[in-house]
């Protein structure tokens, strides 16, 4: 057989090799396929026996390709701990005890720029032939770019997913909220609501029963996105239903609890603090589930108080283990401000929390003032105390002020 021959057979072997992996590629392959053509069609077609190879898989290179090593090799090699001269062509590896590429005869980098994406190792079948290593170097540039390519396509759909599903876990939440809030003699409420991210955690409500009995309420679901905008609107909803139905506030906090539980196996839990006034009996009863204690003013008395009675989290237990029903009577006139934690634990620059023996002193130096300038007044406060700080988590207060 002529030299002309067996060049013109190399030849022929080598377009095969390259027509396989370009219509994978065009097919749109999956990652596993494209590998495994890759390797066969090196194994197949090229003067290859040995073959291994190395992509970058954020601060590491991953292995994804091995065959006819004998030798102990690594799944991962952390990204420090690789290095490629090109001015001298040279590889560094470090890798540890009882690993070796030794077998290995040639190797392949392939960049983007600057960036090594994959290492390519290999071991010739026929020692009287050469390797081809241009036409090997850019099948391997081929395939590794357009496995590149997908993954970046995979990614740009990933984040474009998560964008929808803020976008739609943000207008869940809105539609939670109350889309107004009363503003006459009998009763002024006033809320504030800073979400750290696109979708908080943190949710409040009133309900007007009658035109003698307010039901209002906060809550904090613990994590954040759809998880807790879905779980947090299953909530509202199973609140809402049970109070057109009842205002036994031990009975609605319990059918909650078996709600949230049953719903997520106790994997999830919501802070909570719901309240009834009846403006006839003058009376307040209330359940404070694991929640930052509201804080009561007394107009007459010129007094504030912590209301804390109540049970623990909903959500962490099928049964509430304990349960005490809050109640404040003779209430003629009376202020309630209700937050999450996100409000007292702001931090200042020197990582101090602003802290409830704070909040609790403003109100006292406050008591029973409009729920607007109340509200104005304490924000300021709270931006010149964490002025230059991080917000951590979402803000929310809701005061009340009953006439």
């Amino acid at each position: 057989m002529t030299s002309t021959t067996v060049a013109y057979q190399k030849k022929e072997l080598e377009l095969k090799a390259l027509l396989e992996i370009t219509q994978a590629i065009n097919e749109n392959k999956p990652s596993s396929v494209l590998l495994d053509i890759f390797k066969f069609t090196c194994l197949v077609h090229l003067n290859i026996r040995s073959i291994l190879l190395y992509m970058v898989n954020q601060d590491q290179y991953e292995k994804k390709i091995s065959h006819g090593v004998k030798s102990q090799i690594p799944e991962f090699i952390p990204d420090q701990n690789v290095s490629f001269d090109k001015d001298e062509g040279k590889l560094n590896i470090q890798v540890g005890p009882g690993f070796s590429f030794g077998e290995l005869e040639n190797y392949l980098p392939v960049f983007h720029k600057d960036k090594m994406l994959a290492i390519l190792f290999l071991k010739k079948k026929d020692e009287t032939e050469e390797l081809d290593l241009n036409f090997t170097q850019a099948l391997t540039n081929i395939m590794v770019v357009a496995l590149e390519n997908k993954r970046f396509a995979k990614r740009q759909l990933e984040q474009e997913r998560l964008k929808k599903e803020v976008e739609i876990a943000s207008n869940v939440q809105r539609m939670l909220f109350p889309s107004e809030l009363p503003n006459t003699d009998k009763l002024k409420a006033k809320v504030t609501y800073v979400p750290h991210s696109t979708v908080g955690g943190d949710y409040y409500d009133l309900i007007r029963k009658s035109d003698d009995e307010v039901f209002f309420c906060i809550a904090d679901v613990s994590g954040k996105g759809m998880p807790a905008a879905l779980l947090m609107s299953n909530f509202q909803a199973a609140l809402r239903t049970l109070l057109r139905s009842s205002s036994d506030l031990k009975m609605i906090v319990e059918q909650l609890n078996f709600t949230i539980f049953d719903n997520t196996k106790g994997e999830k839990f919501i802070t909570f603090f719901l309240g009834h006034y009846h403006y006839k009996k003058r009376e307040l009863i209330y359940i404070n589930a694991g929640h930052n204690p509201p804080v009561l003013c007394w107009e007459g008395e010129k007094r504030s108080e912590s209301l804390g009675a109540g049970t623990t989290i909903l959500g962490a237990f099928e049964e509430l283990p304990f349960m005490e029903v809050g109640r404040r009577q003779h209430l003629k006139g009376f202020t309630i401000h209700l937050y999450t934690d996100g409000l007292t634990e702001s931090f200042n620059l020197e990582e101090e929390e602003y802290g409830d023996l704070r909040f609790n002193q403003f109100v006292k130096n406050n008591l029973c003032v409009d729920p607007h300038y109340f509200h104005e007044s304490f924000f300021e406060e709270l931006k010149n105390y964490s002025a230059g700080g991080q917000q951590r988590d979402d803000v929310t207060l809701l005061s009340l002020r009953f006439k």
